[in-house]
């Protein structure tokens, strides 16, 4: 269970964070979903072109021998860019009423049943609210 709920606060839990709040205090939950950047496999395949074309217009070397190091340095740049074929990181977002927000990477196998979690947790504080309101009335 991602979290769980008391008579008066939530509490979460996901690997070895954790942390409690109570119905009042959340003002947002919700799940983030984000690009994963590739920053450094994109500028590592930039360099190497430079380098393979610098080689090629301005050295000395008639036998085409960074021919061979350029396609391994390729190859190796590739693999690492495809091997993890997960193009999402994903992230639970709570905030609360004192601006603070806590902010937690999730698996992306883990989403589907943390999204049920928080949409149960949206209907029972929707509900809670609906009924707080009734008593006021």
């Amino acid at each position: 269970m991602f979290f769980t709920l008391t008579q008066d606060q939530v509490q979460f839990q996901y690997g070895s964070n954790r942390w409690q709040y109570s119905y009042n205090e959340i003002v947002e939950l919700g799940l983030l979903k984000k690009k994963k950047s590739f920053l450094l496999e994109n500028c590592a395949f930039i360099a190497v072109t430079a380098l393979a074309y610098y080689c090629m217009v301005f050295s000395n070397l008639s036998e085409l021998y960074y021919i061979g190091p350029t396609l391994l340095l390729y190859t190796i740049l590739i693999i690492l860019r495809f091997h993890n074929d997960i193009e999402f990181e994903y992230y639970v977002i709570v905030r609360d009423i004192y601006k603070k927000e806590t902010k937690v990477k999730i698996n992306g196998v883990d989403r589907p049943v943390i999204g049920k979690q928080i949409d149960h947790f949206l209907n029972l504080n929707f509900n809670r609210l609906l009924q707080k309101t009734k008593k006021n009335l």
